[in-house]
């Protein structure tokens, strides 16, 4: 119980937690109306439908799937233990489906992301207020500052993983932050239940958690019990459990789906030959064969030609190699356009053109904005990120920050993995931006700079609430 009472809103917390609180339900009111009409309907394949319809950015509505038919629906590998998270939510939705008659998954998927902008937003200004040490106004400036980047508001209102993600890496800096401030480690049983529901969520972030107890623990990081108890074995357990997860749920219907599939092309096969021989008329069934082949052949390369001019293909970027990892990774996207206009650029703030435009059905991976007062806020924040490192540099709990945001960068932007819709990944590691700026504020008693961070706070909210808003409503 003690554990819990971090969830405790504080005096001072709370004016600004009920704006937050606010403005999240509006949010998430929002995409619940958008899809209301489409996705309450009670269906027999709701997976269908879901993946149909529900187009925000290159955000997946997995969990509204896995919510209302339970089934280990992400993939096993990066989010081991997501669809045992949600299953209490899928028979909560089964009890609410059989009282009301509607399928209710958005509004339990909504109440999730409620909670977790209001806890992250908690927890930032925890600590920007307890850790850094800024006054009320800064802490709260901020943390407003967060939730008016283009990203992190659509991230906390989409049926994604990435809202709950930044929740508990928000939750886990803090904590271990509390951990530097007073001299004390994070215990074997600490670590464990961080990674357990961190890596859970989406395993890469995993490796974060890590990262926090090497800074809080230091040396003693490295010692054989909590190394094997609180590292080594974790991490072999929840690789484990995906391999196993894998074998049990995933691989039998990925035979039965080949299989159905073999069966399919061979009928389509049988027809397809059966109507080139009726058209052609060779009589010898040797030249009839290998017209036909050559006929497939021909077919089949105009097919390939044709699928690699769309794009879902087009857009992926090549990869160092095709492995079962390798595969995810990008080589070709153009890292310096990407930094500009998709990772501190359409993170921060949506860009007009191709609105929230989905890479593998119509947006362009590059997308430049219209007006230079977008390039203006973009690099005044970039600069200002980097003067918070400067001013922070001996500061060990901003380099803990730091390090998690240092490997999505070699994730992103090193191996390419996402590289071509980076910015849907932006609720894993933006935080780290107002956590650096803190350090300037605390550095600086200037009031223009804190009268240009709240018009450019401000700017934001307006920019990218509207345009978030005419996406959904018109």
């Amino acid at each position: 119980m003690r554990y819990l009472r971090i969830f405790k809103i504080k005096a001072e917390e709370r004016w600004a937690v009920l704006v937050a609180l606010l403005f999240s339900v509006v949010m998430n009111g929002l995409v619940v109306w958008t899809y209301a009409d489409r996705f309450m309907p009670v269906s027999s394949d709701h997976w269908r439908l879901f993946i149909k319809h529900f187009q925000i950015s290159g955000f997946d509505p997995i969990t509204y799937a896995v919510i209302t038919d339970w089934q280990t629906g992400y993939n096993v590998y990066r989010h081991p233990l997501l669809a045992f998270f949600v299953w209490p939510f899928y028979l909560l939705n089964q009890g609410l489906t059989a009282l009301f008659g509607v399928n209710c998954v958005q509004f339990i998927c909504a109440a999730i992301l409620v909670f977790c902008t209001v806890y992250s937003f908690v927890f930032l200004y925890r600590i920007l207020r307890e850790i850094i040490g800024l006054d009320r106004f800064d802490s709260t400036l901020l943390s407003a500052l967060l939730f008016s980047f283009g990203y992190v508001m659509v991230s906390l209102s989409v049926p994604d993983h990435f809202g709950p993600s930044m929740m508990v890496l928000i939750c886990a800096l803090y904590l271990s932050g509390k951990c530097i401030q007073k001299g004390r480690t994070l215990s074997i049983v600490q670590t464990v239940l961080l990674f357990f529901f961190t890596a859970g969520i989406s395993l890469n972030n995993g490796i974060k958690i890590f990262l926090d107890a090497l800074f809080v623990n230091g040396k003693r990081f490295f010692r054989p019990k909590y190394l094997l108890l609180a590292v080594i074995l974790p991490a072999l357990a929840i690789w484990g459990f995906a391999r196993w997860e894998y074998k049990t749920f995933v691989w039998p219907k990925e035979m039965a789906r080949k299989e159905i599939k073999a069966k399919k092309d061979k009928q389509q096969k049988a027809a397809a030959y059966k109507a080139f021989k009726d058209t052609v008329g060779i009589k010898d069934s040797a030249a009839l064969e290998k017209a036909f082949k050559a006929d497939q052949k021909k077919r089949m390369w105009a097919k390939y030609r044709a699928d690699h001019k769309q794009p879902w293909n087009l857009h992926t970027g090549k990869p160092i190699a095709k492995g079962e990892f390798s595969r995810w990774t990008d080589i070709s996207t153009p890292r310096w356009d990407s930094m500009v206009e998709n990772l501190f650029g359409e993170s921060l703030q949506i860009h007009e053109d191709q609105l929230l435009g989905d890479t593998l059905r119509s947006r362009s991976v590059i997308i430049r904005y219209n007006y230079w007062l977008n390039y203006i806020v973009e690099a005044l924040l970039v600069g200002l990120f980097l003067w918070g490192i400067w001013v922070g540099r001996r500061e060990r709990f901003l380099w803990m920050a730091l390090a998690g945001f240092l490997f999505d960068m070699v994730l992103h932007v090193g191996l390419g993995f996402g590289l071509n819709e980076v910015y849907i990944m932006t609720a894993h590691w933006v935080f780290v931006m107002p956590i650096a700026i803190g350090y300037v504020l605390k550095a600086t008693r200037t009031k223009w700079l804190r009268w240009a961070l709240t018009g450019v706070t401000a700017f934001l909210f307006v920019w990218n609430v509207a345009l978030y808003v005419q996406f959904l409503l018109w």
